[in-house]
């Protein structure tokens, strides 16, 4: 394609170009798409392929000109980028200033070049591996839970004080202002005492009860409580206690062990060692992540682009300000709260640290996105379907309205494949780095410190957007 391309701006990373492709090549580009149209489409009164060029101009034209605009574009755009040897950091912005009958196609391109990213020497990475022992007392206390997941229930001696973890056999009716209400009726339900499964207040004043006793409960139900006939309401409960059971764990022994599927107490043992030596591992895998993107980040001081900062900087603060709001609600969950040290700095000193966050992401980002292009590291089908399968098997019933989801929009793909390229770059820098194995506690190991912030992650960075963005002509 004939073209012409001035630039008009080289500030850093940032480029424009002014560019204008003369009207005879859209105009051929037009008349080649009609004469496609022309064999292709039937017309009232014509015959297959015979119909005027004029005729389709005016049913097609609009049409056609604009499809004729888009691919323009796109190829007149990528070529002045390949011609330039430029790779775009981030999605080119295309501005039309010009364009009609007989007219050139003149557009201003703005993008944000790759930094010249020159990765370091892995080799020279000294990274400590924390490794934990497998605690035989952790051993014990998960054949404990398992053994009290599978508890069974005998009745207590007479006389005993229902206590927390044992179980109360009721009868009871719930009664607002006087009047039974659905759902507020049982008979035989077994209520076992701190289980939290009914609503707040109720199983507190069940403790102590015996055998044999009757008893009003009074409660008031949430204010956002899913019934919302009940939600704030005064309720009364007329109860009948007439058993109290005392909960007995399963034994610790071969018979366990086969409940749950293995041949002996032994095996169970060895798979709970194992179970949690890879959990171990994985923590201490996050651990070496940590330092491995510090030292990196440490090692690298390219420029990033603007767009990428621009738009990474903003997909903090706009999370920042959700869960600020969250929290001034009193909505936030215990990982999202915003703390009392976060409250007392000023907006200005939340975006000077963000920003640092954001520079921070960037960079990592674009370095992993370099090494995985020198060293052709990519994410093959087999893994792709595997997370696939991963996603899907969350929500039961649903699992090909889920695949559908992520074959469909590839946001969601990319956030799926992200996460799995960085690992894959992650493991091919571990393996050419120094690593030191170094002791280290369960408390050591799990710590969280200042660090465990949005920081320690690149995934999503993995992708560059090539495709063109167009804004509408002035």
């Amino acid at each position: 394609m004939s073209q012409q391309v001035t630039e008009t701006k080289s500030d850093g990373l940032r480029r424009e170009f002014k560019i204008a492709v003369p009207a005879k090549e859209i105009e051929s580009q037009i008349g080649e798409r009609l004469s496609d149209l022309a064999r292709s489409t039937r017309l009232p009164g014509f015959r297959p392929g015979k119909a005027p060029l004029a005729i389709l101009k005016r049913k097609f034209g609009d049409a056609v000109r604009g499809e004729v605009l888009d691919r323009a574009l796109n190829d007149s755009s990528r070529q002045a980028m390949s011609e330039r040897g430029i790779r775009p950091a981030a999605q080119p912005s295309i501005e039309v200033t010009a364009f009609g009958d007989g007219k050139d196609l003149e557009y201003t391109l703005s993008l944000d070049v790759m930094p010249d990213i020159k990765p370091m020497d892995f080799s020279k990475l000294a990274i400590e591996r924390p490794v934990v022992p497998v605690d035989e007392s952790k051993v014990t206390e998960t054949l404990q839970r398992i053994a009290a997941s599978r508890k069974t229930n005998k009745l207590a001696p007479a006389g005993h004080a229902a206590a927390k973890g044992d179980v109360a056999v009721i009868d009871f009716v719930g009664r607002v202002d006087g009047q039974e209400f659905p759902g507020g009726k049982a008979e035989g339900y077994s209520l076992e005492l701190g289980s939290g499964s009914f609503v707040p207040g109720f199983e507190d004043q069940l403790l102590g009860v015996k055998a044999g006793a009757h008893l009003t409960v009074k409660i008031t139900f949430p204010k956002d409580y899913a019934a919302q006939e009940l939600a704030g309401k005064d309720v009364e409960f007329t109860v009948t206690v007439k058993e109290v059971q005392l909960a007995e764990p399963a034994a610790i022994d071969d018979a366990l062990a086969k409940a749950v599927g293995l041949a002996d107490l032994d095996a169970l043992k060895a798979r709970v060692r194992e179970e949690q030596g890879r959990e171990y591992k994985e923590i201490s895998r996050l651990r070496m992540k940590r330092q491995l993107l510090d030292l990196l980040n440490d090692a690298h001081d390219f420029e990033v682009p603007p767009t990428l900062f621009e738009n990474e900087f903003q997909a903090i603060w706009n999370q920042f300000e959700q869960q600020r709001k969250q929290a001034a609600e009193g909505k936030e969950s215990t990982a999202e709260a915003v703390t009392e040290a976060e409250k007392i700095k000023t907006d200005d000193e939340h975006k000077e640290d963000f920003r640092a966050i954001a520079e921070r992401r960037v960079r990592l980002g674009l370095l992993f996105s370099e090494v995985a292009r020198l060293n052709n590291i990519q994410v093959n089908q087999e893994e792709i379907n595997r997370a696939l399968v991963q996603q899907a098997q969350r929500f039961h019933g649903q699992e090909q309205t889920v695949v559908e989801h992520f074959r469909k929009n590839p946001e969601a793909m990319q956030s799926l494949i992200g996460p799995i390229l960085e690992d894959k770059i992650v493991d091919f820098v571990l393996e050419m780095a120094k690593i030191k194995d170094k002791p280290a506690t369960l408390e050591e190991l799990i710590e969280i410190d200042d660090r465990a912030t949005p920081k320690d992650d690149a995934s999503g960075k993995m992708k560059q957007k090539t495709s063109v963005k167009k804004k509408s002509s002035k």
